[in-house]
């Protein structure tokens, strides 16, 4: 596992050279938020991390529901017996193996590694513009319907799941990229993608930390890029 710190940010990258897989810290002054549970195994060195940097762990936000961003999530739990977790509602029902589809969602198959025997479930539910510490919770569906993006407001570090990827190459979900195409065969809708990052661009974040790839900072042109290589797509 491989940590990088910037501001109040810490990456925790699992499988770095082969399979990028991040999972997150946002410091604040009373703990740590994890953002994302990564891989199955990774609970330890998860929990190892935060021993490192010397503070508790103090809530548990999941950007969506594939098995890369919960999959430590139960081994987590099973020490942190009273953090909370939170997903929007809309996701929580991907964590328990419901992919259905609303009747205002387009009619396309929910996509990805949805966890068929996690045991863990949400405390609350977020909705776009809640808070959570110092996190302004955005909602950004496209890559599952309910997934979720989380901007710092002290230092406008935005952590977007994987609205957008950047190891292969800068991109909205559902582009692919040859050199790292997973993220985009996991989307459920590459139109409402594009719109989801859209709305995170305006943001104009000084930082930009996704699910597979390094941190990226002052990305906005690389962003907007992205966008118009989506819309042509």
């Amino acid at each position: 596992m491989k940590m990088t710190h910037m501001k109040s940010l810490y990456q925790l990258t699992f499988l770095p050279g082969v399979f990028p897989v991040n999972c997150y810290f946002v410091e604040e002054e009373d703990g740590l938020t994890l953002i994302d549970a990564a891989l199955p195994y990774s609970a330890k060195a998860i929990l190892e991390a935060a021993g490192k940097i010397g503070k508790p762990i103090t809530r548990i936000l999941l950007t969506h529901a594939h098995g890369d961003h919960v999959g430590a999530l139960d081994k987590l739990k099973e020490t942190l017996k009273d953090v909370p977790v939170y997903i929007s509602e809309r996701d929580a029902r991907l964590l328990r193996g419901d992919v259905s589809l609303d009747k205002n969602e387009q009619d396309i198959p929910i996509r990805g590694g949805v966890p068929k025997s996690l045991k863990t479930r949400e405390d609350f539910t977020l909705k776009d513009g809640d808070r959570a510490g110092s996190l302004l919770c955005i909602s950004t569906p496209g890559h599952t319907p309910g997934s979720m993006s989380f901007l710092d407001t002290r230092n406008r570090t935005l952590i977007a799941g994987d609205a957008l990827q950047i190891r292969g190459g800068i991109a909205v979900s559902g582009k692919v990229r040859l050199l790292f195409p997973f993220p985009a065969i996991g989307t459920w809708s590459k139109q409402v993608s594009i719109e989801s990052a859209e709305k995170l661009a305006a943001y104009d974040p000084a930082i930009l930390a996704v699910g597979h790839g390094s941190l990226l900072q002052t990305p906005a042109e690389a962003m907007r890029r992205a966008i118009e290589a989506a819309r042509k797509y």
